[in-house]
């Protein structure tokens, strides 16, 4: 769905790529690829074998950049970032990569997750002198590098990683090499392509296919990737433990032309749909779903039910991503801007409206209400995922139950609220069974702690604490 509007976000893409003449420029198109996964910032970080150069802003990636600051950078290696502030504030001093200099070599450091022991560690390397430049829990990465007793500087890399704890997928880039890792749950999905000679990194398989790139495999999860001249050589930094990718990457989050795991995103949403159509006995005269997330399921849910789909909601692809909005009317009229209903389509019919999850519900009423008013004599409202519970601590903006909608409603309220007809939940049963990845080592291969409350790592109370207080003030 809209996540401008109903701010449900991913924290960030990453992209790096090693050995190629034009090593800046595939970063901007491969970081162009994963622009939904983070609008407030971008920047890239190129090595020559010398120096580290780095370009980075605040704004989206054909902002950041220009052909003439591409151009200047150089460099046959580079790592680069697209970012949506959770975790740390906003503001250029929080936009990725982070650089890092010393005496020693320079640092470059590109993360997409969240650690939830940032502020124990934090703490910890503040008492022992060091001093941070910013409130991103990239930065504590790098103390920890720097700060680590071993030699060789491979090692002191993994042994800083071995003390991180929550989701983690890192590009580190340095004058002489590349080094990727992926926390020992997999939280966040990591890919690994080849471009000629070149190798490549990225959050998603689209960013690959952008470049011309072929896919070649996941990131495991635990493991620690060395890309240097020598070539590409795998080792660990920690045992896996039962895989724990995000769902909500197959549910909203990732693109539907990329693959995780080897399962296609569009595939699994629909089949979500196919699924919510066998769970969900409503009659219809027509299916919908809300852009662009949520199409793949309603074209499953439509090929179920045989209920024909339509598009019934247009969203304005050149919307500015802010909108100044000091009154309830000019809010209102921020969601008609990015959303317009079909009115030949909807009305005077009973509209099924498929969407990919609820939030906050803000946006589910104001697209209830928006249908209702195109003249659809009713709309029945079904969710491809379960109701999200709980809050997220491993990189998406929901890190409080009081924010969710769900947490502190019965479905017939949140129906109520929503002004829907009807309002219904994907099982949890339904959107594993049907996704359809599953991993022996684990229960079912997910981190379903949004749905269920069942946290794949320890949740430290300084992770928690901050947020609640931002609530109750």
């Amino acid at each position: 769905m809209l996540a401008e509007i109903r701010s449900l976000n991913e924290e960030c893409g990453v992209f790096g790529i090693w050995g190629h003449e034009n090593a800046a420029q595939i970063t901007y198109y491969g970081l162009h690829a994963l622009q939904h996964r983070g609008q407030e910032g971008a920047g890239i970080v190129t090595t020559d074998g010398q120096n580290l150069k780095p370009v980075k802003g605040e704004g989206l990636v054909n902002e950041v950049f220009t052909p003439e600051k591409l151009a200047k950078m150089g460099g046959t290696g580079a790592i680069g970032h697209v970012r949506y502030a959770t975790a740390g504030g906003s503001g250029i001093e929080n936009v990725q990569p982070l650089l890092f200099n010393s005496t020693t070599g320079g640092l470059a450091i590109s993360h997409n997750g969240n650690l939830v022991n940032a502020n124990h560690l934090r703490e910890h390397l503040e008492r022992q002198g060091s001093i941070f430049q910013t409130t991103s829990d990239t930065e504590v990465l790098a103390h920890l590098i720097k700060r680590s007793g071993y030699e060789s500087f491979e090692e002191k890399i993994k042994n800083a990683l071995s003390l991180l704890k929550g989701a983690f997928a890192c590009a580190i880039l340095t004058e002489e090499a590349m080094y990727i890792a992926l926390d020992p749950h997999g939280l966040r999905p990591f890919s690994i392509g080849k471009l000629g000679d070149a190798w490549l990194v990225a959050s998603e398989t689209c960013a690959f296919d952008i470049v011309g790139a072929e896919f070649v495999r996941s990131v495991e999860p635990g493991e620690f990737i060395v890309i240097d001249k020598e070539g590409m050589r795998a080792e660990r930094f920690a045992y896996p433990n039962d895989r724990s990718i995000c769902t909500m990457e197959y549910v909203y989050f990732s693109r539907p032309d990329s693959d995780i795991d080897g399962i296609n995103v569009h595939s699994a949403r629909k089949r979500l749909g196919k699924q919510l159509a066998r769970e969900v006995q409503i009659e219809g005269d027509v299916v919908t779903g809300v852009p662009d997330s949520s199409i793949s399921a309603a074209i499953g849910y439509s090929e179920e039910s045989g209920i024909p789909y339509e598009l019934g909601l247009i969203k304005n692809r050149y919307v500015g991503r802010t909108f100044i909005q000091p009154s309830q009317d000019l809010r209102e009229q921020g969601v008609k801007m990015k959303l317009s209903p079909v009115r030949q389509v909807v009305d005077g019919k009973r509209v099924i409206m498929v969407d990919d999850s609820i939030v906050r519900g803000t946006t589910s009423r104001r697209i209830v209400t928006l249908l209702k008013e195109a003249g659809a004599t009713e709309v029945h409202v079904v969710i491809s995922s379960p109701p999200i519970k709980n809050p997220c601590f491993y990189g998406i903006d929901t890190s409080t139950s009081g924010e969710l909608i769900a947490a502190n409603n019965t479905v017939e309220e949140m129906r109520e609220q929503i002004g829907a007809d009807s309002l219904t939940f994907l099982s949890v049963e339904g959107m594993v069974q049907n996704i359809g990845r599953t991993d022996p080592g684990s229960k079912c291969g997910h981190c379903l702690a949004c749905f269920t409350g069942e946290y794949p790592t320890d949740i430290y109370p300084d992770t928690v604490l901050p947020h609640q207080k931002e609530v109750s003030q």
